[in-house]
């Protein structure tokens, strides 16, 4: 790498036609890992196989400067990852229960405030706190970590969540719990993590593995996350406790 200053960026990465099949990969291997961790019986063995799944492709494409395929790949990751959850929990509810971190705290949560419509989910004065704290400790994991640690907390809370939505869709109304279980508001707050994400990512990448990444517009990035995190806030705000009145009629028999 030449040290000049002026010289352009030397990407590496993904090469022209391989980067498709890269793109999939990381949802393709998604399944692989829940199942090896339920294998495992370990709490923490799904976060870190589901990380190791997408942080290679990760990292490559924002190596290659291509931070719209990066993101890419980690939305599809992540769709893939939930969707493997709750199909397993729809079929047994209980499995998964010792590997999930934090899943059966939420799920007992979540069931409850879906009975009674009462709940942090739709008191604005208890989850706005814990919104901007998670949000907080996904800014600095990630800008630490080059992304890494930021990819494991979203596998923790993608996690949980789909656990939650596939105990929801093992009651009476299985499509309507498992299409709906996860609220529009939730999805955009995965999709902008994401998108942070993959900006915090890039300084300690570049500086890793002593390359110049590609230069990105940056604050438009940051801007997309920002509207797309008020956004999120807006709407749980306002159609929260709608949602669980929506989602009552999924729950399970032996629901409170």
């Amino acid at each position: 790498m030449s040290g000049t200053a002026g010289a352009g960026p030397e990407p590496a990465g993904p090469p022209g036609r391989t980067a498709p099949l890269l793109l999939i990969l990381p949802a393709l291997l998604a399944p692989l890992a829940l199942w090896l961790a339920a294998a495992s019986g370990r709490s923490f063995t799904l976060p870190l196989l589901a990380t190791a799944a997408i942080y290679p492709v990760f990292a490559a494409f924002l190596l290659a400067g291509r931070p719209l395929a990066a993101a890419t790949a980690a939305v599809l990751w992540a769709g893939s990852l939930s969707a493997s959850i709750i199909a397993v929990t729809m079929a047994d509810p209980a499995r998964l229960a010792p590997v999930i971190v934090n899943g059966p705290a939420y799920r007992d949560e979540m069931i409850s405030w879906v009975a009674t419509g009462i709940g942090r989910e739709s008191d604005p004065a208890r989850f706005i706190p814990q919104h901007l704290l998670h949000l907080a400790a996904f800014i600095l994991l990630a800008l630490v970590s080059a992304g890494l640690l930021g990819l494991l907390l979203g596998a923790v809370l993608v996690g949980y969540m789909s656990f939650y939505v596939g105990v929801l869709a093992s009651g009476p109304e299985p499509m309507h719990g498992a299409l709906f279980g996860w609220p529009p508001y939730a999805v955009i707050r995965v999709v902008a993590y994401i998108v942070l994400g993959t900006v915090l990512a890039r300084p300690l990448l570049g500086r890793l593995t002593r390359r110049t990444l590609p230069p990105i517009a940056a604050r438009r990035w940051l801007g997309v996350a920002a509207a797309l995190l008020l956004l999120d806030l807006v709407l749980k705000t306002l159609v929260a406790a709608r949602w669980a009145a929506y989602l009552r009629p999924c729950l399970p028999g032996d629901a409170p």
